[in-house]
């Protein structure tokens, strides 16, 4: 793992082993590296100073910032397991991924993902990206408090969800009616997002209970998914909230 939030986060979160923490020799002060030494040191990992080069060469990315976590994997998660997790008491509410395929869209999806309140998110196993360095550097550390279910099918796990009390719900910007004409009770939600130029899958969208798009107003035709994954995700948290209070 590499990047200075991601590093702490994955120390605050503490969800997995980490073994050992590079951070450059060169490196000039800074409040987040203070944070790591003590989070590091609170844990019993161990933190080494090491050569600019040296970092640089083992680094998985352009630019890890001067710091490299080495930790396990993160646990695997069963689609079932996020259909019936709790974050602060409330219902689920999960993000999709149908075959997003940039790890720079994808990590700031997660990132704004976790700061609306999704609660899980599930990927694809195939034709799309997974949690790579990338993904995890732009993610700013969200992976760690984000549990991730990777699935054989999109199509299938939408109906599983479907079975299990989750209203699905797709965002293509073909669909008829906007976001904004959601009506959402404070039950368990998935938002499904398709690709970067296709946009949903035929099967998937077919299979959503609803299908809405954000209204546009300028003259460019679309949003990169990252961002209208952003404005959705808290549309979403917006309309649960509303329907809660």
């Amino acid at each position: 793992m590499e990047g200075r939030q991601a590093v702490r986060e994955l120390l605050l979160a503490n969800r997995r082993a980490t073994r050992e923490i590079w951070l450059a020799s060169d490196l000039d002060p800074a409040p987040v590296l203070d944070d790591i030494r003590e989070l590091a040191a609170d844990a019993r990992v161990v933190v080494k100073e090491v050569g600019r080069g040296k970092l640089d060469a083992a680094a998985r990315t352009d630019a890890p910032q001067g710091v490299i976590a080495f930790a396990r994997p993160l646990p695997d998660v069963s689609l079932d397991e996020l259909v019936t997790a709790r974050r602060n008491r409330a219902n689920p509410f999960l993000l999709v991924s149908d075959g997003i395929t940039d790890p720079g869209n994808l990590g700031a999806l997660l990132r704004s993902a976790e700061c609306a309140g999704v609660t899980g998110v599930v990927l694809p196993r195939h034709r799309a990206v997974h949690i790579t360095p990338t993904v995890t550097k732009a993610a700013a550390g969200a992976i760690e408090h984000l549990p991730m279910a990777v699935v054989g099918g999109i199509p299938t796990a939408i109906r599983d969800l479907q079975k299990a009390g989750v209203q699905v719900v797709g965002l293509d910007e073909r669909a008829s009616r906007t976001i904004w004409d959601l009506q959402l009770a404070d039950t368990p939600v998935a938002l499904v997002l398709g690709a970067e130029g296709p946009g949903l899958s035929r099967l998937a969208r077919d299979r959503c209970d609803e299908v809405v798009r954000i209204p546009m107003d300028g003259r460019l035709a679309s949003l990169n998914v990252a961002t209208a994954g952003a404005l959705a995700c808290f549309e979403v948290a917006r309309g649960r909230h509303r329907t809660a209070t």
